[in-house]
């Protein structure tokens, strides 16, 4: 298995080391590509056009290569999406409540695909606005230092260990910019280049945070983005949580207008336009293998697509175990695969009011803690306990001045879930019984709007004309994600960014681009992993 550390307490291997992201090196891109000879002899195929996918088929249509892309849906994105309720009076968000799109990776990837160009950002008014039993705060965009001195204010014996611990966090990420920015390192050097890096990458955010900050209610509120990432300070990587929490902090979060769909589609069209074809409505079933390498892709239709790739942006999962024949690959790698754990799914309540909010309630994003603790949270989301789980309100027309019709607003309820609320529903679910299913997701939707209505928007349920819900069950129908797992496979401390699985599989030909390998999941990190899963194509190719 690959990423793997020969020790976690003394220093990162070169295997690990490898699964660093870079930069393009396009001088090295243009002479691999050169020396690769006719461009139909690398016919690949996309699995799924989720934003990881479609990144990954933009780079190599560009470069001439012809590509596939085979998506299950009827529209790009995967996640990055949206949908219409009432003859399209309410366009509902799928997933996006904010991005960092800004002098970092994912800013530079969309800009060498002249998508950049092609999407409007709109930075949000803040980060989010935190709500706990004790304490109410509003985290500044793009200002580490006014958030800083905001903490102090709450907690003026701490300020020494807020000022360290955020600087430490902000340092981690511009460590991490400046490495994909450079997009080479010294191995034997790395340490001394990227000492905060060095230092955090073999350990969990608790003991990173113990380090800096005591008291518990302060500690809650420095780590209360842990949801982003699926697990608990306990449980998460604490270079991996510094890594993006920081890009947050030093330079904001912005929202794709009108929708996150335009990012997708955006993708597609780049796609398109360089000759590329994208199949809607079109299921991949297996993966052909010929003489120990990729051969073509087989169709549920019984088509076969010819190809020297195949490029999973499937989860990774059903790729390794059903897809591909379990001899083609070793076994001691199909047995690391199985043994993560996919991520956490979610549980979505999209709300349609009967009037405008915009300007009523100040701000776009709010988080609800029960104050509890992350540990406790982090449990009541495994479990389905609804009347305790943290949750987020997205109160997207106070992003932009006409998001929603003339007299409506659009809002979003979301909090992390477990599969196994949801697991005894799945039969019946998959056979078309849904009545108990109806009646469970019903009382979960009344639960939160009754939350929501107490901590965030009093009167919600009396504006209400429309409300649809999503459940781990939902997200397994539309992405065949494993448990509707929404980040891939957690991020663990033995699969997290540098640790995380390769993009690059044993069976040759063979790759991957999801959140399910690496870096892992949202936006910016499934644009990442295209972007890599690209260059490894291209460097294996040129040999």
């Amino acid at each position: 298995m690959r990423y793997k550390t020969l020790s976690r307490r003394s220093f990162i291997t070169v295997s690990a080391l490898s699964g660093l992201s870079f930069a393009l090196d396009w001088n090295k891109i243009s002479a691999y590509s050169a020396s690769m000879g006719p461009k139909d002899d690398y016919r690949t195929v996309i699995i799924g056009a989720g934003l990881g996918g479609l990144c990954c088929g933009a780079y190599l249509a560009r470069q001439g290569i012809p590509v596939m892309v085979v998506e299950q849906h009827r529209v790009p994105g995967g996640y990055a999406t949206a949908f219409d309720r009432a003859r399209g009076t309410f366009t509902f968000e799928v997933s996006l409540h904010g991005m960092v799109a800004n002098r970092n990776a994912a800013a530079r990837i969309l800009t060498d695909l002249g998508v950049l160009e092609r999407v409007e950002l709109v930075q949000l008014s803040e980060v989010y606005h935190l709500i706990t039993p004790n304490v109410r705060i509003s985290v500044p965009q793009g200002n580490p230092e006014a958030y800083i001195r905001l903490l102090a204010k709450h907690f003026p014996a701490e300020e020494r260990g807020i000022r360290d611990f955020i600087h430490e966090v902000v340092g981690i990420a511009e460590e991490a910019d400046g490495l994909h920015r450079k997009g080479t390192f010294s191995k034997l050097l790395f340490a001394f280049q990227y000492p905060k890096m060095f230092n955090t990458h073999d350990k969990t955010l608790t003991v990173f945070m113990n380090e800096y900050v005591k008291d518990s209610a302060l500690q809650t509120i420095l780590v209360s983005l842990w949801d982003f990432h699926g697990l608990p300070p306990s449980r998460v990587s604490a270079l991996y949580y510094g890594v993006s929490t920081g890009d947050i902090l030093r330079n904001g979060t912005y929202y794709i207008k009108v929708r996150s769909r335009d990012l997708s589609h955006a993708l597609a069209k780049v796609i398109e336009d360089s000759g590329g074809q994208i199949f809607y409505g079109t299921l991949a079933e297996r993966i052909l293998v010929k003489n120990g390498a990729v051969d073509g892709v087989l169709l549920r239709d019984g088509r076969m697509l010819p190809a020297r790739a195949a490029v999973s942006n499937a989860n990774a999962l059903t790729t390794v175990t059903d897809m591909v024949p379990k001899e083609t690959l070793p076994a001691d790698y199909l047995k690391g695969l199985v043994q993560y754990r996919p991520s956490l799914s979610t549980f979505i309540l999209w709300l349609g009011l009967n009037q405008e909010v915009r300007n009523r309630i100040d701000g776009c994003g709010f988080q609800v803690s029960s104050g509890r603790g992350p540990e406790a949270d982090y449990q009541s989301c495994v479990e389905g306990e609804v009347e305790n789980i943290p949750f987020r309100v997205s109160v997207y027309d106070n992003i932009f001045e006409g998001y929603s019709k003339p007299g409506t607003s659009t809002m979003r309820v979301f909090c992390l879930c477990g599969y196994g609320p949801w697991r005894r529903f799945e039969a019946n679910y998959r056979a078309g019984r849904k009545d108990a299913y109806y009646r469970e997701k019903a009382r979960w939707g009344n639960i939160l709007i009754r939350r929501a209505e107490e901590k965030v928007i009093h009167g919600l349920s009396s504006m209400i004309e429309i409300k649809e819900a999503a459940t781990p069950l939902t997200n397994w129908r539309f992405t065949r994600n494993v448990e509707g797992a929404i980040y891939g496979f957690e991020q663990s401390m033995n699969n997290a960014l540098i640790d995380r699985i390769d993009n690059r599989t044993p069976l040759r030909g063979l790759y991957l681009a999801s959140a399910w390998s690496y870096p892992g999941g949202g936006f910016s990190g499934v644009l990442l992993g295209g972007q890599l899963t690209f260059r490894k194509m291209m460097e294996d190719w040129a040999r």
